[in-house]
């Protein structure tokens, strides 16, 4: 990068919506912090962010699943990226169809879970937010 190239201004993150489609569970367990991880960040910089599990990421949010899980050997736990998330104001929806083809009951969830929410939520969220990710 040359130093004296003029940097381009950050354009301001109020006022931004983010969705991250969490699909991804203990079966990949390497794709299980950095969305959480990435949610802080954005939610730091003033973004809107809700993270929707659905699929194999409803594992997640299962009580006792993240919290003994690890993204790499020697990490932090999973349920730790997550808090950090909720720390800063991230909100979590969980898909209720994919619950029970996990054989998981709605009062087994974390209580990090703001939201049990259907396929139709998790579609009108996709055209209504400005940035869509899948993990």
């Amino acid at each position: 990068m040359n130093p004296d190239a003029e940097v381009e201004p950050r354009l301001s993150q109020a006022g931004k919506s983010v969705i991250i489609v969490m699909t991804s569970g203990p079966a990949q367990a390497g794709r299980c912090a950095t969305p959480f991880y990435l949610a802080t960040l954005l939610a730091s910089m003033d973004a809107e962010v809700t993270v929707f599990f659905t699929m194999e990421g409803v594992r997640l949010a299962q009580a006792g699943v993240a919290e003994s899980l690890v993204a790499m050997e020697g990490g932090k736990k999973v349920i730790e990226f997550m808090r950090e998330a909720k720390g800063v104001g991230v909100r979590f929806h969980v898909c209720r169809p994919a619950l029970p083809g996990f054989e998981i009951g709605l009062g087994e969830l974390v209580p990090e879970i703001d939201e049990i929410s259907s396929g139709g939520v998790l579609a009108d969220m996709i055209l209504s937010h400005d940035k869509v990710l899948f993990f």
